[in-house]
């Protein structure tokens, strides 16, 4: 697969920009050379990987095997007509403490799933288990040392991230949870996580002073906010003898929690969904603009939970200094028009969800030149309405089954959310308040109501990744019992 091949199946150059953080010229570079430089490789391969198509992930050469009769590639032609795919392949990370012991039958259980595990065990976690009773539940090598020239000659450690479907890091130690969110590179599994592309699944497991540390939620809230999500802990009696929250999740918990993340599972598998987040820059002339102060946290939250439960998400994304999540086509927009002709064309779709903070109007007839202060009254600027994105799709000819919007409010929240919902033809609305008392914008948290045809109900304030679980909670529930 040639680089073009590869722009054009990553949804054009202006996704290639999203994916990698690069501009327009970068991009050209690239084409111009016939090559990606190395650093990208991995969340191109990566990205590749979650719309179904295996390249080498060192090279990105093409891993079809020759064409059948039929003129496609048999992987291709697999695909096509639902033939199984691939083995799920795991990496399972195993941390220190007490409930090392319960990673055994964790493994059991991935295998009677019909995974392909693999291990890391780090030094904390060889003081409970050993690497042999590892091996012999895994059927594979145990992988323990950053720096062992057999293991590195067998099976690098970058290869070993990257061949990997899924991380799971169970149990995560308050030790390991540090490291990896401070992005720390000194063993074999951190090294792992900070060079995988694959989602992450933390089950954490330790003391319960330590788990509600402040260093710990925080370092957890750090976790979420890179996309990594969490399974546990449970609450109750621990081996230290005290009582409260930092048990190991039950392993089934853990399998269920893995089962939804890995490519092709979850319950919106075959689901198209269109997602839209981060504000629209309306240019006044050509370096000014209109904006707000959206961060698109929670539009890139919502858009990374429906991914995990299997859903083909596009998210049309706003100019935002948000990572983009795994296994998400993203597509850059800057303007509300042009945020408007990309969700326009990624209809057809199941499901949307206008989280984007758009812009009400556009400075009309804004051109290229810089405007010029001048010692008179400053200019004076004419308006145009913008297009509205949500109900241009409330009543498209290929309108979604489910359309969601959001309101950001200050006043008399509900009412006008309520007003919002009819006025705009959509299913239901996130109502949130943004007054000064209720930061939303550029936060961690927020605070919602659902606004739906059989009336309000309130969220409390939670994080933003939350906020999408609950969402996507209830998008499952409509889509599949409504």
């Amino acid at each position: 697969m040639n680089i073009d091949d590869i722009i054009d199946q990553l949804g054009g150059a202006a996704a290639v920009q999203t994916l990698l953080g690069v501009g327009p010229s970068a991009v050209s570079n690239y084409r111009l050379r016939g090559a990606f430089p190395e650093y990208a490789r991995v969340r191109i391969w990566q990205a590749l990987k979650a719309r179904g198509i295996h390249v080498n992930p060192e090279t990105l050469a093409d891993l079809d095997t020759p064409p059948t009769a039929s003129g496609q590639p048999a992987s291709a032609l697999s695909h096509a007509v639902g033939m199984p795919q691939k083995t799920p392949q795991i990496l399972l990370i195993i941390s220190g403490g007490i409930a090392a012991y319960k990673a055994l039958e964790l493994i059991r259980r991935m295998k009677d799933q019909g995974w392909a595990v693999r291990v890391i065990l780090t030094k904390g976690g060889a003081q409970f288990i050993t690497p042999l009773s590892v091996s012999a539940l895994s059927g594979d090598k145990t992988y323990t040392d950053l720096f062992s020239l057999t293991d590195e000659a067998e099976m690098g450690h970058i290869r070993l991230a990257r061949d990997a479907d899924l991380v799971v890091i169970a149990p995560a130690s308050a030790n390991m949870m540090a490291r990896i969110s401070h992005g720390m590179a000194d063993d074999l599994a951190s090294t792992a996580v900070l060079a995988t592309g694959a989602p992450i699944l933390i089950a954490p497991a330790m003391n319960p002073f330590m788990w509600a540390n402040p260093a710990t939620q925080a370092n957890t809230a750090i976790l979420k906010s890179r996309g990594i999500s969490f399974v546990g802990p449970d609450s109750g009696d621990m081996a230290c003898g005290e009582d409260g929250a930092g048990r190991l999740a039950d392993p089934m918990a853990i399998i269920a929690a893995a089962e939804r993340m890995l490519p092709g599972q979850g319950k919106l598998q075959g689901k198209q969904v269109l997602v839209t987040s981060g504000p629209t820059h309306e240019p006044i002339d050509g370096v000014r603009y209109i904006a707000n102060r959206s961060s698109g946290k929670q539009g890139h939250a919502i858009a990374a939970a429906l991914a995990r439960e299997g859903a083909k998400v596009t998210l049309v994304s706003g100019p935002v200094t948000e990572p983009p999540p795994p296994s998400v086509q993203v597509v850059a927009v800057t303007t509300a028009q042009d945020m408007l002709d990309a969700s326009l064309a990624a209809l057809p779709a199941d499901i949307a969800i206008c989280a984007a903070a758009v812009a009400d109007w556009a400075v009309d007839g804004a051109g290229a030149s810089k405007l010029k202060k001048t010692d008179g009254a400053p200019p004076e600027l004419q308006f145009r309405e913008n297009p509205d994105i949500l109900a241009t799709i409330s009543t498209h000819q290929q309108r979604p089954k489910l359309v969601v919007g959001f309101a950001a409010e200050t006043d008399d929240v509900i009412a006008y959310a309520k007003a919002k919902r009819a006025r705009k033809g959509c299913d239901w609305i996130l109502a949130n308040d943004v007054g000064q008392d209720q930061p939303v914008f550029g936060a961690d948290e927020n605070e919602v109501h659902l606004i739906t045809a059989s009336g309000a109900s309130h969220w409390p304030r939670m994080s933003k990744h939350d906020v999408a679980k609950y969402l996507t909670d209830a998008i499952i529930k409509e889509i599949t019992h409504g």
